[in-house]
């Protein structure tokens, strides 16, 4: 079993397949072009999907399709922010009524931190 391994292959470094026989995809050659002028071409498949946007092996920029393919523009949505959500489930009502409930609460103080409250009976007592 020793007398039939192959010594010296690397591990996925080289195929000793030949080569004769095989037919090829057919392929194409993609130009694009980005911001700064570097020129360069894509090989891939007839069949692939050509981007419009491929970035510059250069500078990293995005590069466009030299052969006119206009990427396609998403509709973003606008973000929402939290009070949009709150608006979702509350009236500007609602939240007038529960903020003053709120204050109410911290300014009795029932809610809030407790070093506010210790504060506030000392200077209750002093005052007494």
């Amino acid at each position: 079993m020793a007398e039939r391994t192959l010594r010296g292959a690397r591990l996925g470094g080289q195929s000793f397949e030949d080569e004769r026989g095989i037919e090829f995809a057919a392929r194409q050659q993609v130009g694009y072009r980005c911001p700064q002028a570097h020129e360069f071409e894509i090989t891939m498949s007839v069949e692939a999907d050509v981007p419009a946007v491929w970035e510059c092996p250069r500078c990293g920029a995005e590069a466009l399709s030299v052969s006119g393919i206009v990427p396609e523009v998403k509709a973003e949505k606008p973000a929402r922010t939290h009070w949009d959500m709150l608006l979702e489930r509350r009236s500007e009502k609602e939240l007038e009524d529960i903020l003053k409930e709120r204050l109410e609460l911290l300014r009795g103080g029932e809610i809030g931190p407790a070093h506010l409250h210790r504060a506030n009976q000392k200077k209750a007592k002093k005052v007494s």
